[in-house]
């Protein structure tokens, strides 16, 4: 189920007409590191690692879509950033990997 969500947030990358083409390199090396990191935690902490892969997907999908509603960008990713908050000392680079994409997709918007 993980491996499906994140490969939807993939092709929701590669296909957006919304996204540059040195975003979507971004986003990409991104969501390959976040892959990794999901992986991890699912072998531990499977349903967190379900609702990361998932907050993810909602994230990307309102950050690329066309027209883009701001409110709802803003709420995806607050939930994004939120879904890994409590794994800061555990996996940093998780939390790390998620900032980033949260980052990168907030800024998609201004």
């Amino acid at each position: 189920m993980i491996d499906e969500t994140l490969a939807k947030i993939e092709a929701r990358i590669q296909s957006s007409d919304a996204l540059s083409e040195e975003k979507r390199r971004e986003l990409a090396q991104l969501l390959s590191t976040l892959k990794a990191e999901v992986a991890e935690l699912s072998k531990t902490q499977p349903e967190q690692a379900q609702s990361i892969a998932g907050f993810a997907e909602v994230s990307t999908h309102e950050a690329t879509r066309e027209p883009q509603n701001p409110n709802l960008v803003k709420l995806s990713v607050e939930g994004l950033t939120s879904s890994v908050a409590e794994f800061e000392s555990s996996h940093p680079r998780l939390v790390q990997i998620v900032n980033s994409i949260s980052n990168t997709l907030s800024n998609l918007g201004i």
